[in-house]
């Protein structure tokens, strides 16, 4: 998709959105005509559409989503500077965050943005009288596969959220909000063509196999078992996807939107456009040699996961560190200011850019695999022959007899640093144990979910607030 389209999709909706600036940010316009004055030109139904993927490139997924997904867990430290908070970094890190955090808030406001837009650009769509069905049907799947994506990040954040059709001050119950966003993955899985069916062109744009690794993920945080073994497996047996043989290039620049790729945010057009802003520049490394800020570095505890369970290769694709040369010749002095960074982040091309071109891998095909691993134990079925393709491709010996604890140890090693750690902590119960084990205190009954932030609190006082903040 290309920069200049994207940039006019996001004008475009910041002046829908003007509105959300006001009493309560979650009251979004949800018109589904707009006329020329809008804009001053006819708007089509795709630019609607892109504004949606713009979202995913906004500075809030460079530094609030850090603080909430990595930082937080066992996988990561604040990193930088022991005088540099990062605002309320250093809080998430300590598991000593509360109901004002800027981060918090920053994804709450986001990610309901995200959801208006993708609701406008359905309605629009639907109504704009486009006479090719089949183009129509794939931006509406597209929307609703954003839409279903947000609100998944939302209710694995917050439980309870508010839906945004029903009412914009009451939280629904998660259940609900589960079943919504399992509506909008199902319609968007026969609404969006196959991978292979795109236009070179539009590649990164979701497709239907995107749509089917989503639910299948959905299922699993759900509990239903089933469904989730039968949406991933079907993702396993369609074709378009594969596990890509050299994981330590799976995020170089080849690899970007390749055989193992279900959905990335797109870093780049025809030529490197517009990055997801400052995502490589805030991880970089620090100080002498580097090119970054320094946040969100690996901790002791993950390493020596990784060490324990001799896992190289992972390790070395995972870990920047200090004193090494990367895989492009770029040296990194022994004397930066923490002793590793996320490798996972780093752009050989642009580094230390504020505007980079690093794709960001929201949803890859190993993770399919460990899904439908992780669901087959469930049911009772193969739950070994996805497991170990997963563990072979790294040159660890195969188990026959997998525990769930083998699949969520997993799970850490094969997806550090792709935001996902701390919620599959709080979802297998283990999040207590294993913050300890990295010498933080986990309290439960309340840190199994965020807080809703106190300015969402202070505008609509009719919406509740999470146990025991």
């Amino acid at each position: 998709m290309k920069l200049k389209t994207i940039k006019f999709g996001m004008l475009l909706f910041t002046l829908l959105l003007v509105a959300n600036c006001s009493d309560d940010y979650l009251d979004v316009d949800s018109r589904a005509e707009i006329d020329a004055a809008d804009s001053g030109d006819v708007v089509e139904p795709e630019e609607m559409v892109n504004g949606i993927y713009g979202m995913l490139t906004d500075w809030d997924y460079s530094f609030s989503y850090l603080g909430i997904t990595e930082i937080i867990s066992d996988n990561a430290d604040k990193g930088s500077s022991a005088s540099d908070t990062g605002t309320d970094k250093h809080l998430l890190d300590a598991l000593e965050h509360t109901t004002t955090g800027p981060s918090i808030l920053a994804m709450w406001e986001h990610w309901y943005k995200s959801i208006g837009r993708a609701s406008i650009a359905i309605n629009y769509t639907g109504d704009y009288g486009l006479t090719d069905q089949d183009y129509k049907d794939r931006l509406i799947g597209e929307a609703k596969f954003l839409r279903a994506l947000n609100y998944f990040w939302l209710v694995r954040s917050f439980g309870d959220v508010p839906l945004q059709h029903i009412d914009y001050v009451v939280r629904q119950p998660k259940d609900d909000v589960y079943e919504f966003i399992e509506q909008d993955l199902l319609d968007a899985i026969e609404l969006l063509p196959k991978k292979s069916e795109y236009a070179s062109a539009d590649l990164g744009r979701a497709t239907q196999g995107a749509a089917q690794a989503l639910l299948a993920k959905v299922y699993l945080y759900d509990e239903k078992w089933q469904d989730s073994y039968d949406m991933a497996t079907a993702v396993v047996t369609g074709g378009d996807y594969d596990l890509f043989p050299n994981y330590e290039e799976l995020w170089r620049e080849s690899q970007e939107n390749g055989i193992e790729s279900l959905f990335e945010v797109q870093g780049r057009g025809e030529s490197i456009a517009h990055g997801v802003q400052q995502y490589s520049q805030v991880q970089g490394a620090r100080g002498t040699s580097g090119w970054g800020w320094g946040f969100n570095i690996p901790s002791q505890n993950l390493l020596d996961a990784f060490n324990a369970e001799g896992d190289d290769i992972r390790r070395d694709a995972t870990i920047i560190f200090a004193g090494e040369t990367l895989w492009d010749g770029r040296e990194v002095s022994a004397s930066t200011e923490n002793p590793m960074y996320s490798e996972k982040a780093y752009s050989s091309a642009s580094a230390g850019a504020s505007d980079g071109d690093k794709n960001v891998r929201i949803l890859r095909f190993a993770e399919v695999l460990l899904i439908q691993s992780e669901a087959a134990l469930h049911v009772g079925a193969d739950a070994a022959t996805p497991l170990n393709r997963v563990r072979n491709r790294v040159d660890l010996e195969s188990i026959s007899a997998p525990t769930y604890e083998d699949i969520w140890k997993e799970r850490r090693l094969e997806l550090a640093f792709e935001h996902d750690r701390w919620f599959d902590i709080v979802r297998t119960g283990e999040a207590q144990s294993a913050m300890a084990a990295n010498g933080k205190t986990f309290e439960v009954g309340k840190h199994e979910l965020f807080p809703i932030p106190s300015l969402q609190i202070n505008q609509t006082p009719e919406m509740t607030q999470n146990p025991n903040w």
